[in-house]
């Protein structure tokens, strides 16, 4: 079983493939540039250096939200569109349950965090349980001192990954009461390896869907969309 996984959700951009219970290969990027510009080439530097026939895989996991809009069209779209040319079905992975699974087996509950601005994250609560992911609190968007309020009730051990960290940081040490620590550098933002390893499972589990069916999950309106609502709003009170 051969999955191509894809994550553009954020600052990093991410490629990889998993056959079985190996990674095959993984190019990721953490670097400020246009995820347009970026994973293309990064796929097809994966497919020469390791003489990948596309044709050949099994699905296309890609990270699905939440995340950046622009990051999660880019990839959708990259997505559906090899999904559509290469007649292979989409695994979409939530974007905070591919952060989680980095954590493979990790003791305590993990807790991904991703700057979802205006002092907001994009977060979920999970743990491992007989080496399977569990979903302890589904992904949502929340201020972080209410996801601090969470985790100090549940009264375990966290362990803390994401792009939300450095801007929480001082945060979490001022209002979190239970003991917590921060994944390291090898595994703290964003990886295609994982979202292709967690699209296995969940391609075993027969949660597939077709390019013309996968939507990213943005869990809130956007900037522009909220901008919009709010002049609509003015205009039928004027």
């Amino acid at each position: 079983m051969k999955i191509l996984g894809l994550d553009s959700s954020g600052i990093v951009a991410s490629v990889a493939v998993v056959e079985d219970d190996i990674l095959v290969a993984e190019y990721t990027v953490n670097y400020k540039k246009t995820h347009s510009q970026t994973l293309l080439p990064m796929l097809d530097e994966i497919a020469k250096m390791t003489e990948l026939d596309l044709n050949t895989i099994d699905a296309i996991a890609v990270a699905a939200g939440p995340g950046s809009f622009t990051g999660l069209r880019i990839g959708s779209a990259t997505a559906k569109g090899l999904g559509l040319a290469l007649k292979k079905p989409l695994v979409a992975v939530p974007t905070v349950e591919g952060l989680a699974y980095n954590l493979y087996d990790t003791q305590g509950l993990i807790c991904p965090i991703m700057d979802a601005r205006r002092k907001q994250v994009y977060t979920g609560i999970y743990r491992f349980e007989d080496h399977r992911l569990v979903t302890v609190e589904d992904q949502m968007a929340v201020p972080m001192e209410e996801m601090i309020t969470k985790l100090n009730a549940y009264q375990q051990p966290v362990t803390f990954l994401g792009d939300g960290v450095p801007v929480f940081k001082d945060l979490i040490a001022e209002k979190l009461t239970v003991p917590y620590t921060f994944a390291p550098a090898h595994v703290n933002k964003q990886r295609a390896a994982a979202v292709a390893a967690l699209g296995l499972v969940y391609y075993k589990e027969g949660k597939i869907q077709t390019a013309m069916e996968h939507i990213p999950d943005y869990l809130r309106v956007s900037q522009a969309e909220r901008e919009r609502a709010e002049r609509e709003k003015k205009e039928q009170q004027s």
